[in-house]
């Protein structure tokens, strides 16, 4: 069974967003599954990334596998693509004009990002002709790829290389999807949808067109399978997709459990396991003499990882904390994004500089030294697609207080109490978070049942073998189907 897994990004090689974990995670542990659990089909998995400025500075052994153009309104644009071999994963990057040699995965021009991943979608589906390997399975992800599974739909009705090729596009942020591009989608001879079905606003962007043209669709988690559903979630698309209710799943992403791993994590100054969480302590003072606040291991550090943003409900936090001044707690606040709120949190650190610290920067080290510390990580979501925070944080022992919305609903339990990992609340307001991190705080009094629910997060398995096996399951089902 041959699978071409294409996306935008793909940890180690290049990452920015979660996309980045998920690409360079889950096409590993489709690999690694033996053929028993793939109904005896040996999985031959493919993955496909654009070759960005950023991979290119950590490649220099790639090798050439093929030179080809892609057909566009003002001719042909040539193509190279180059292999490297990622611990036994075969990997192509797409090389060409509309790719540039410098510059960000994602820039703030639509145009140039039109063309760079329009281009790049067909030209996946182009190298798999030039190399005569007929992929079963084209797996897509997000409107960065989403024009391939659209061209696929087109080629295979008279194409007898694709004829078939089934395809499955996960979705793992339905608002982004590729507005703008519709003048880049025409010139390389894309054509809108004619689905009545499709609002027509809709009809000539990348992912609603994949979204139409996929066999399968896969949000990344079962909570937002249903909640794409509906107008709150649905982006204007809630109509559509209840049509095609019966090929949308939801599997939730996983974790690399042993990048993410707090008995062997090197940033951390002191190792620690759910055997043993003494070191917690050790790691937490360090941490809060890094930021001159007061070590107090009777003092609960509340933590913010992430982007700054409304969708994270970085508003919702800061309003949240203020509305329990009375209550005795420290937070340590990290991450970049919104200007505005940035500057609410910068402000919040001002009111509060005995207590509240404002790290506004990207550093993935502190952030790991964050989750080995803090006694709790807010995520007040308003919409969560899926979330890794919250998994990284039960693996160290820092209990996430989150949204009931989307991956964070189907990560955390807050009941039954015997077996929580967290709190949850449902409204998006600060008065409900601050209820829930109030709940947090009462419930750290008492230690022991406190470290109950840290060992439960620490002993669940969110491993990619699960998510894989799922994955699996449907790429077996298309399969079953073509036959």
């Amino acid at each position: 069974m041959k699978a071409l897994f294409i996306a935008s990004e793909a940890d180690p090689l290049v990452k920015v967003g979660g996309l980045g974990d998920v690409a360079g995670s889950l096409p590993r542990a489709l690999l690694t599954l033996p053929a028993r659990l793939t109904n005896g089909e040996k999985l031959d998995i493919r993955l496909a990334i654009p070759y960005h400025a950023a991979v290119r500075h950590k490649i220099s052994d790639a090798k050439l596998e093929a030179c080809f153009s892609i057909p566009h309104k003002g001719g042909p644009v040539p193509c190279q693509a180059l292999s490297i071999d990622l611990d036994g994963l075969i990997v192509y990057l797409i090389s060409g004009s509309p790719i540039p040699f410098q510059g960000p995965v994602y820039s703030n021009n639509v145009a140039e990002d039109a063309d760079k991943y329009i281009f790049f979608s067909l030209s996946a589906l182009e190298l798999a002709r030039q190399l005569k390997w007929k992929p079963d399975i084209l797996h897509a992800n997000d409107w960065h790829t989403a024009a391939a599974v659209h061209a696929l739909a087109v080629q295979r009705a008279d194409d007898p290389f694709f004829a078939n090729t089934h395809s499955i596009l996960s979705i793992h942020n339905l608002p982004y999807m590729g507005s703008g591009a519709d003048e880049s989608m025409k010139e390389f001879g894309l054509t809108a949808s004619v689905d009545s079905a499709l609002p027509e606003w809709a009809r000539h962007f990348p992912l609603p067109l994949g979204l139409e043209a996929a066999d399968q669709l896969v949000a990344v988690s079962p909570s937002y399978a249903k909640e794409i559903l509906t107008p709150d979630f649905g982006c204007g698309l809630q109509d559509f997709l209840q049509t095609r209710r019966d090929t949308i799943s939801g599997i939730i992403n996983g974790l690399d459990t042993a990048l993410w791993d707090p008995s062997n994590d090197q940033t951390l100054p002191f190792s620690y396991s759910e055997k043993d969480l003494t070191a917690r302590w050790a790691n937490k003072q360090a941490l809060l003499a890094e930021f001159s606040l007061v070590a107090d291991n009777n003092l609960p550090l509340l933590a913010m990882i992430g982007r700054v943003d409304q969708q994270k409900g970085v508003d919702l936090a800061v309003k949240a904390l203020r509305l329990l001044t009375d209550t005795p707690w420290q937070a340590i606040l990290l991450g970049t994004g919104d200007p505005i709120l940035e500057d609410a949190c910068r402000k919040l650190e001002k009111e509060f500089p005995e207590r509240v610290r404002a790290a506004i920067r990207f550093d993935t080290q502190l952030s790991r030294r964050i989750y080995g510390s803090a006694d709790m990580l807010l995520m007040p979501s308003r919409y969560e697609p899926c979330g890794l925070a919250q998994m990284i944080a039960m693996r160290y022992g820092c209990v996430p207080i989150a949204r009931a919305t989307g991956g964070l609903k189907d990560t955390i339990i807050d009941k039954p109490i015997n077996a929580r990992t967290g709190f949850l609340f449902d409204e998006a307001s600060p008065e409900a978070l601050a209820a829930a991190i109030q709940r947090g705080l009462d419930c750290f009094q008492d230690r022991q049942a406190w470290e109950k629910i840290q060992l439960n997060g620490m002993k669940k398995d969110f491993s990619w073998r699960n998510s894989a096996l799922a994955y699996a399951q449907i790429y077996t089902n298309l399969m079953e189907k073509k036959q």
